[in-house]
Parts: C-alpha cells; structure tokens; sequence
C-alpha cells in the first residue's frame, strides 16, 4: 500500500508533468480551480489548487474533503502512484470506478484533453 509520502510525491510529479505539457494538454492544465484528491484507503484528501499549469497541494487532512473543490478525485494510493508513473491507464481505471473524477460539465470537457 503506497504512504502518504508516496501519495504527495505523485501529486508534485503530475504537477511537473503538467508544467512540462504542450498544446492542447498545456491548454487544458491551464484551468485555475479548486482540486482535492482524496487517497481512499489512507482516508486522507490532499487539497490545493490547479493553476497556471501545475498543482499546488496546499494540505492533507483527515477524511473526506471537508469542502466541495471544483475538481475532485478519488482513488487508492497504489493508483494514484500507478496513474502517475503511466503504470495505469486512466479512462479505462475511471470507467471501471477504480477513481472517481468529478467536476463540472465545461472542466471535464476541458480536463478530458489531459486523459
């Protein structure tokens, strides 16, 4: 089962990913949002910000999100480390529910450039 150092260093990798992106991805990950990823069986939820490119974890806490981000994942720590290392595909891991993405209708269009 991946930590929760696992976790967060996943979360900086994805954000240098993105920052490294071209096109339309870059386009894509130049939403300015509210983010929270919470790591299901390690019950924490990192939060932060999407903007200018990157992720910006500005903290972890205990449960669920306590507030409603304007995106939302969900999904084991082990996926998390798997998505991110391109270990695990993530339309085929979203179809199947192994993570959950919520947002709204015009970010999942938008967001759907990065899958």
């Amino acid at each position: 089962m991946a930590t929760i150092d696992e976790c967060r260093a996943a979360l900086d990798r994805l954000s240098d990913n993105l920052a490294r992106a071209d096109g339309d991805v870059r386009g894509a990950a130049a939403l300015d949002r509210s983010l929270s990823c919470h790591v299901t069986d390690l019950d924490r939820t990192f939060t932060g910000r999407l903007e200018k490119g990157r992720i910006r974890v500005d903290g972890v806490a205990a449960g669920p999100p306590a507030r409603k981000a304007d995106i939302r994942l969900a999904m084991t720590g082990d996926d998390l480390v798997a998505l991110v290392a391109g270990e695990l595909n993530f339309a085929r891991a979203w179809a199947s529910g192994r993570v959950r993405l919520e947002a709204g209708l015009r970010d999942l269009l938008r967001l759907k450039k990065l899958l």
